[in-house]
């Protein structure tokens, strides 16, 4: 079962992702090095002739605290005879210059859905060979040819979630607008100081734009500026902007209504004495849903390995394995009627997509306008 460890900056930076990358990707362009030591990926190339069950070495394996049981990634290792090691890392900004830098020794990483537009274009992971992964046929058409990889090419989802709010109904009851209302409206002046928005500039200018009627990935200036001044304007009713604790700061009892993501929420409620009181829900105006993938570096060093792992995880029981013990969702159409009820339930409740699944989007990379972003969420927070 995950903690929130697992969730720490996995969104929270994403506003300096512009620099960062513009940075790695003209140091990769721009070099008159012909040996190409010191520039980017040979993305786009694939691993040829990797036979389904194939191992070529040990599996090193770059992922997010907490996203998968060591004693799954143990019997993944016993069950090929090989070694299986996990090293973790705490936001996409954070892996991104390991992987850009070369010789990370890394065979599969979990970069989430906009990372992976940006490593494909950058040429940071390489093209992964269908014909060794044959359990892909498992893959849920709803996450099929996504925005961020169109041909579905590159990566294959992990894990899913949600970005919606939790509420402690034993302090706030259960009469309560299932809308962003609750933060943002006249609603939240009954709980000055019990309330928590997450400190990250995407997310919550995302939740105030749907509030506003309008999408999370805009790039009309003036759509962001009111979506500033509303979050600017909810700012008085806040106990804090945080991301890191923001599910604990609610069963804790120092807030009763908090801005999360799902599986942090969901696992959080669990620990508690009555996870009943508690209730998450993606408010009706919409939100967001993210996606995180497995993709193969670009100079991995065991791309066999690397692709008999990804094909494991696509396993019916393997996948279902996973989501009952992080708690996140399963793209894996195969493992649906394996997870554990209460997941399944939480997971497929309309009490939980009040909107329905077109009120969702998932945070795409905006480009240059991640700035105006950045700018917008300073100027909110003061």
């Amino acid at each position: 079962m995950p903690t929130t460890s697992r969730n720490l900056g996995r969104h929270r930076a994403r506003w300096l992702l512009l620099l960062a990358v513009l940075a790695l990707l003209a140091s990769a362009c721009g070099s008159d090095d012909d040996n190409g030591d010191a520039g980017g990926g040979n993305g786009g190339e694939t691993a040829s002739g990797c036979e389904v069950g194939e191992t070529d070495g040990d599996l090193a394996l770059y992922n997010w605290a907490e996203y998968i049981d060591p004693e799954h990634l143990d019997a993944f290792a016993a069950e090929f005879g090989i070694s299986a090691t996990m090293t973790t890392y705490e936001s996409n900004e954070t892996m991104l210059p390991t992987i850009t830098a070369g010789n990370a020794g890394y065979d599969v990483i979990v970069p989430s859905d906009y990372m992976v537009g940006i490593m494909i274009d950058g040429g940071f992971i390489q093209k992964l060979d269908f014909d060794a992964i044959p359990n892909a046929s498992n893959l849920s058409d709803d996450f099929r040819n996504p925005s961020y990889d169109p041909t579905q090419e590159y990566s294959l989802p992990y894990q899913w979630g949600y970005t919606g709010l939790a509420v402690n109904t034993a302090e706030v009851g259960t009469d309560f607008p299932r809308s962003w209302d609750v933060v943002f409206g006249d609603f939240a002046n009954d709980y000055a100081g019990k309330i928590t928005l997450l400190n990250d500039p995407r997310e919550t200018l995302g939740a105030a734009l749907k509030a506003l009627g309008y999408s999370l990935n805009t790039t009309d200036q003036d759509e962001l500026n009111q979506a500033r001044d509303l979050v600017g304007a909810a700012k008085g009713n806040l106990l804090a902007f945080n991301t890191d604790s923001s599910d604990e700061l609610l069963t804790s009892g120092e807030s009763v209504i908090a801005h999360v993501y799902s599986g942090d929420a969901f696992t959080q409620f669990l620990e508690t004495d009555d996870p009943s009181q508690y209730v998450f829900f993606v408010p009706e105006e919409g939100g967001t849903r993210w996606v995180d993938n497995m993709a193969i570096p670009f100079d991995a060093p065991h791309p066999c390995t690397a692709h008999t792992f990804i094909n494991w995880l696509y396993d019916a029981d393997q996948g279902a394995a996973l989501s009952n013990w992080n708690y996140y969702g399963t793209p894996n159409k195969a493992s649906i009627d394996l997870l554990d009820e209460e997941l399944n339930e939480f997971l497929t409740s309309p009490d939980v997509l009040v909107g329905g699944p077109d009120s969702v989007e998932s945070i795409a990379d905006t480009g240059d306008f991640e700035t105006n972003y950045a700018d917008a969420f300073t100027e909110a927070k003061g």
